[in-house]
């Protein structure tokens, strides 16, 4: 495969992040996506001069999310993940950057609607918002963050691991008759079939460019025309794959409703008992900081570093 399209690529390495439960791990990456999510800045306020103060909330929030970054590196780090080819695997993302970036700048915030710069060569000029640079900056990081963390637990799992998981974790759900099985199979097959579609659509890519299609010049019209190329051999490929493996797997005889006893049984060792008790502890360090900011008002800039940090 790919070395660019890491995203849902087994790596095989001795790695404690590798020799980890899958149930352990996936509960990992919730916990961290939800820290991601969590609200840790100062609500808007309003000063002695009327103005409406939010920077206490923008602070607070890329410093945390900072934190998190850190743990997220970490964890690429021992589980041996290149992160020079992630970096490259991020260009697709730049396209959804810019259309955030051209939504949210030219839309206020609700109730605060001070202006960072100001353009008049057109009619009454555009205003460009600071809160909308930082909206759009603070959304494009969580979304970086979530494919990373996304990225370490299929990079270190195998796609059976993950579906085990996935069913322990839909165990209770039983009770009620789910099929849990078939959701649980399901889910890894997405996972698994994310980094053939990438490499899918390197291939058409290529054989289309071969052909005199161009991606990357033209008119927005032109390129539309371009992607159409693209969209409709990768679907046809996408349900030609899908089709054959569901022939494979019908002819293996599988049966997701069967009662199935699995070779290799997740185990809970005591490595993954230290790396819960980690988790338990990250996660209770970030609700702190988000009940200092949220209920205590504190502005972890002036109060780490000393500096204020009101614009």
């Amino acid at each position: 495969m790919n070395s660019n399209n890491l995203f849902g690529n087994l790596t095989h390495y001795n790695t404690f992040v590798h020799r980890m439960d899958a149930r352990l791990k996936l509960f990992i990456m919730i916990v961290l996506m939800v820290a991601c999510f969590l609200p840790y800045g100062i609500s808007n306020y309003i000063d002695n001069s009327g103005n409406v103060i939010s920077s206490s909330y923008y602070s607070n929030q890329f410093m945390v999310l900072g934190l998190v970054a850190v743990v997220i590196l970490t964890l690429m780090a021992f589980a041996k993940v290149n992160i020079l080819s992630f970096i490259k695997s991020m260009g697709a993302m730049w396209f959804m950057m810019i259309f955030l970036l051209v939504i949210m700048v030219f839309i206020p915030k609700t109730g605060d609607t001070r202006i960072y710069y100001v353009m008049h060569d057109f009619g009454n000029g555009y205003v460009i918002f600071w809160d909308g640079l930082l909206q759009c900056a603070q959304i494009f990081l969580r979304l970086i963050l979530m494919i990373g963390l996304t990225m370490v637990l299929t990079t270190t799992t195998p796609p059976m691991q993950i579906t085990y998981a996935f069913e322990w974790y839909l165990t209770p759900l039983r009770l009620f008759h789910f099929p849990t099985q078939v959701v649980s199979m399901i889910l890894s097959l997405a996972l698994r079939m994310i980094p053939t579609i990438l490499d899918e659509s390197q291939r058409i890519m290529k054989a289309q460019r071969s052909r005199g299609v161009d991606f990357e010049r033209g008119f927005v019209a032109s390129k539309i025309k371009s992607i159409v190329t693209l969209i409709v051999p990768l679907l046809v490929s996408c349900f030609a794959r899908s089709e054959q493996l569901s022939l494979a797997m019908y002819a293996r005889g599988y049966d997701p409703y069967a009662k199935r006893s699995k070779y290799r049984v997740l185990k809970f060792h005591f490595l993954d008992l230290l790396s819960l008790i980690g988790c338990l502890l990250i996660i209770a360090l970030f609700i702190t900081l988000c009940v200092l900011s949220q209920v205590y008002k504190i502005n972890y800039i002036e109060q780490w570093f000393g500096i204020s940090g009101t614009r």
